[in-house]
């Protein structure tokens, strides 16, 4: 199914709505994911393309500013939830980014209702169903949880600390997507 968008409006809760009433219409199945989406790296990219092959649309619910604040620290985010909405939203695997307020996506989950919750394998347990907080919500309306498989040694918590660890224009190295080991230029 390909999602259409009026005037190319993917950021909003605006923007959701429609993408989920047009999904929901044709009796698709939405999928949302959410997260702080900080210094946005492959690991984030690989969750998001697995997140959407999982139904016929992906609503990325976006922590604001001051939720990324009260999660991580006065110093995150690094880059401004504007921002983050944009670069999410340029991504063709990416429908629509709702940005929320909260601490966690709780309100943003009950007014989409999804049917998929996904989120990246840095949350798996070994067990079943993924022990995520959100899954007791999403049962409620007969919704469930998924995780994807991690792309190991992506982190933006690291990628931040190494950067001030090599401080300003410093150049790390290491391993690409590829898994090929890349040095300095």
């Amino acid at each position: 199914m390909t999602v259409s968008r009026p005037g190319g409006e993917r950021i909003g809760a605006g923007a959701a709505a429609a993408v989920v009433a047009e999904v929901r219409a044709a009796g698709g199945t939405v999928v949302a994911t959410g997260g702080c989406f900080d210094l946005l790296h492959a690991g984030h990219v690989a969750t998001l393309e697995a997140a959407r092959q999982l139904g016929d649309c992906l609503v990325v619910c976006l922590n604001s500013d001051a939720s990324v604040a009260g999660l991580k620290g006065p110093d995150r985010p690094v880059v401004p939830h504007g921002d983050r909405s944009r670069l999410l939203a340029a991504l063709s695997c990416v429908d629509a980014v709702m940005i929320f307020d909260e601490p966690t996506p709780d309100a943003a989950l009950t007014w989409l209702r999804p049917d998929v919750w996904v989120k990246g394998g840095d949350y798996a347990t070994g067990g079943g169903e993924p022990a995520l907080p959100e899954a007791e919500l999403l049962r409620r309306w007969g919704g469930h949880t998924v995780v994807v498989p991690y792309l190991n040694g992506r982190s933006t918590t690291d990628m931040i600390a190494a950067a001030r660890a090599d401080g300003v224009g410093g150049r790390r190295t290491g391993a690409g997507v590829d898994g090929v080991t890349r040095g300095a230029r």
